[in-house]
């Protein structure tokens, strides 16, 4: 076979260099690898989250206030700025409302930097676990400064397969990395904001090896191991010179996140917790928020206006005890329109009575998924049953009696062992206040 000649009668050609990209196909750069890595639904304003719980105008007004004065002007600090506060409560207080109204809040203010809000029921297992924490967080902060976004996609290029590596190398890389460069130059931007993050307690174990196959199987990990790393990781990030960002968490005051933030034992690491349900009277809130709604409902159905009563207000607002979820599971009873708003709510009042179907199903649900946390589910419910009675004759008996009077053995630790897990269910005080 004869030479093809390819330049056949052609002047003055020269061999250039040829440069062939290998390093990912055509047309994939470090934007799509990130996007590929994130979880969309878990940002504040995903589609997924268009139903999500928010607050009525005019309600938790003064948690949103604070927090909001936190992110923009911190605690007074001048040396060593705490950059990281955790908001907790039992469920139903309403921490994923006041988080989402907080990051819409933000978000107008041009304060937000990124937001996820995990959720133990989602569809989008990215939600359910920590796998994208790091890379939708950082995917949201190269959308905030283009400067960050420059050298967040430098390190993905130069790092190809930093999104296998642990959250705490995807923090260091993705994004302490680019904030320490952006930090070294001359017209450094003056970066501020809130890194919101809901729902950490809902954030379920990522497991990493098969239990089918015989012989040693390392054991599984649980939802508090990958839930401690998130936190640490956050810790570690927020202790960075160059990390200008306030990252408020949101939890129920399970045990590793009551463990993880004691300010006892971190004192300089953490800015002081907010309680919704032991600093905040969430009553009159609640009362807004029904009287606003029941006033919705009567024009639809052209009630008259002296329903319901205000002792019936009044009612429900002391048998919410301070839970927003109770309130918003009465009035979604009432809008479900199986029966005239007033028969529906004469059931709900009823509650002593056997009431078919049950108003407050979810609430149910939402309780019995707490209790299956304990190790010992009859035991706690027992303990729960008796606190209450005998809260009810001895409205002072102390957390130290109650232990002497119901442990087997009153120098153990079956309280803790019991009801460790239930803070969301029934106030534990701590040592100091027992």
């Amino acid at each position: 076979m004869s030479n093809v000649g390819f330049f056949n009668n052609s002047r003055g050609v020269r061999a250039g260099t040829i440069v062939a990209n290998i390093s990912s196909p055509a047309g994939v750069g470090p934007l799509e690898k990130l996007k590929a890595q994130i979880a969309p639904s878990a940002i504040h304003d995903s589609r997924e989250r268009c139903d999500a719980p928010k607050c009525h105008p005019d309600t938790r007004v003064a948690v949103q206030d604070d927090l909001y004065s936190w992110i923009t002007d911190g605690d007074g600090e001048t040396k060593q700025p705490k950059k990281i506060k955790w908001v907790t409560g039992p469920a139903g207080t309403g921490k994923t409302a006041i988080m989402g109204s907080l990051s819409e809040r933000c978000k107008s203010g041009g304060v937000l930097a990124a937001t996820f809000f995990f959720a133990s029921w989602s569809a989008s297992i990215g939600r359910r676990q920590k796998t994208a924490l790091v890379a939708t967080i950082a995917h949201q902060l190269a959308r905030y400064h283009p400067g960050l976004r420059e050298e967040i996609y430098k390190v993905i290029e130069a790092d190809s397969d930093i999104f296998d590596k642990n959250l705490h190398t995807q923090m260091e890389v993705l994004v302490l990395g680019p904030l320490q460069e952006i930090a070294c130059r001359p017209n450094r931007p003056d970066l501020r904001g809130a890194i919101i993050i809901d729902g950490v307690d809902e954030c379920e174990a990522e497991q990493y090896h098969t239990t089918t196959t015989t012989g040693y199987s390392p054991p599984l990990r649980t939802k508090d191991q990958d839930q401690l790393e998130i936190l640490q990781v956050l810790r570690a990030a927020s202790s960075d010179p160059s990390f200008p960002f306030r990252t408020l968490v949101a939890s129920r005051p399970e045990r590793v996140f009551r463990e993880f933030f004691d300010q006892e034992s971190n004192t300089t690491s953490f800015a002081e917790k907010l309680d919704l349900h032991e600093e905040y009277n969430a009553e009159s809130d609640i009362a807004l928020f029904l009287e606003a709604q029941f006033s919705r409902i009567r024009r639809r159905y052209n009630l008259p206006p002296s329903w319901p009563s205000s002792e019936t207000v009044q009612t429900l607002v002391e048998n919410a005890s301070g839970q927003f979820i109770y309130a918003a599971t009465v009035i979604r009873y009432l809008d479900t329109g199986r029966d005239p708003p007033k028969a529906l709510l004469e059931a709900i009042l009823r509650m002593g009575a056997k009431v078919n179907p049950n108003p407050l199903k979810q609430l149910d649900a939402l309780y019995s998924g707490i209790l299956e946390s304990s190790p010992d589910r009859l035991n706690s419910v027992l303990w729960i049953h008796a606190i209450h009675k005998l809260n009810t004759f001895a409205t002072e008996a102390s957390a130290l009696n109650i232990n002497l009077l119901l442990a087997a053995d009153p120098e153990s630790r079956e309280a803790e062992h019991l009801l460790g897990s239930l803070h969301s269910l029934i106030r534990i005080p701590p040592p100091s206040d027992q």
